[in-house]
């Protein structure tokens, strides 16, 4: 379990466009790394396009956003071009960092339990350390929320 003001862990994942991307890439910047269920799902449509509205806002704090779900580098490109996304999408098919970030959990939908990504946002500091961790966070104010708390 992840606790805020510990390291958080490192991942290489690919992009939308199929490039690797590190954590470690950001080191010297404020991110924003958020988990979300499903590309092109209501939730996490609303949450992304969000994110793309306050996205300047984070630019001007000089801070990284950076979306993650299980979904193909394929899917990821249409969904940024679908919803003009303009921040990282990072799939993760291997569960690689859904899991170290503890995020694949039990989830029940009516009344059937299955795993999945349960929708979390983490801050990351400069240093590589775990600010703020945001559980079970509301797809359409989580954005401003953070923004709020920068």
């Amino acid at each position: 379990m992840l606790v805020e003001g510990a390291k958080a862990p490192n991942f290489t994942l690919p992009d939308k466009n199929g490039n690797l991307v590190s954590l470690s890439d950001f080191l010297g910047k404020k991110v924003v790394l958020y988990f979300y269920p499903k590309d092109n799902t209501p939730g996490c449509t609303r949450q992304a396009c969000a994110f793309a509205g306050a996205y300047n806002g984070f630019r001007q704090k000089d801070v990284e956003v950076i979306g993650i779900s299980r979904d193909s580098v394929a899917s990821h490109a249409k969904f940024a071009e679908k919803h003009n996304l303009p921040f990282v999408l990072l799939a993760d098919t291997e569960l690689e960092a859904i899991r170290a970030y503890g995020v694949w959990q039990e989830k029940k939908l009516y009344g059937k339990t299955s795993m999945g990504v349960v929708r979390t946002t983490f801050i990351i500091d400069e240093n590589g350390n775990i600010q703020k961790i945001m559980p079970k966070v509301k797809p359409d104010t989580n954005a401003a929320e953070i923004l709020a708390q920068l």
